[in-house]
């Protein structure tokens, strides 16, 4: 019987083969997966932040920047009008909308000052002379703030719903302004979300004020 002997180039064809497979699956899980320590694009939550972030890149114009500049101090002002309802409204609407401003509001303003950390713009443009205020249309005065600081119960629930309906109303504008003059697409998304979602609270504030 002849006996066979092995092609003596075959082993070295294996482990050339074998060496590929490897050093793909390394490149593939170096893709997928990257190291422990990679946190890029996540922020400590644990939530993709480059999601958020990615609209506010691209093209921008002036009115996109005044719009943003604008609208920081008055979501701030939301906040400080919402935050105070917790102790001294007691409408349970009132609380309601007080804390959808806060969650909504809270997390715009973070967004806005991302659009202009990027944009290398400040964060707040100069307040117009004889106005203590950013000139965003609707702000209360101080005066306006202290008394409704300085009232509870009922008094607080029909102050608030009147002041925020003027409130909302000039922010609406805002975004309605930015709609049509702005050119980043993040900026116009985030304008249409407000006119949407502040015309329904405006429709809830007035409903509150019809019965109280």
């Amino acid at each position: 019987m002849t006996s066979f002997t092995r092609p003596p180039h075959r082993e070295p064809l294996r482990r050339a083969a074998a060496t590929g497979v490897t050093a793909a699956v390394v490149l593939f899980l170096s893709a997928c997966g990257g190291n422990g320590d990679d946190t890029s694009g996540r922020d400590h939550g644990g939530h993709d932040s480059s999601a958020s972030a990615a609209p506010g890149a691209g093209s921008f114009n002036d009115a996109d920047v005044t719009f943003a500049q604008l609208m920081v101090p008055h979501h701030e002002q939301a906040l400080q009008m919402a935050a105070l309802a917790g102790a001294r409204a007691s409408d349970t609407q009132v609380k309601d909308i007080a804390a959808k401003i806060e969650k909504a509001q809270d997390a715009e303003i973070r967004t806005l000052k991302g659009w202009l950390k990027s944009w290398k713009a400040p964060t707040a443009m100069e307040s117009m002379p004889g106005m203590d205020h950013h000139g965003g249309d609707g702000m209360m005065t101080g005066t306006d703030m202290k008394r409704l600081e300085d009232m509870k119960g009922a008094a607080f629930d029909k102050a608030f719903a009147e002041m925020m309906v003027d409130h909302h109303n000039g922010a609406i504008g805002m975004a309605r302004d930015e709609q049509r003059h702005g050119e980043n697409t993040g900026a116009v998304r985030m304008a249409g979300d407000i006119v949407e979602g502040q015309s329904a609270e405006v429709a809830q504030l007035k409903g509150i004020l019809d019965r109280l």
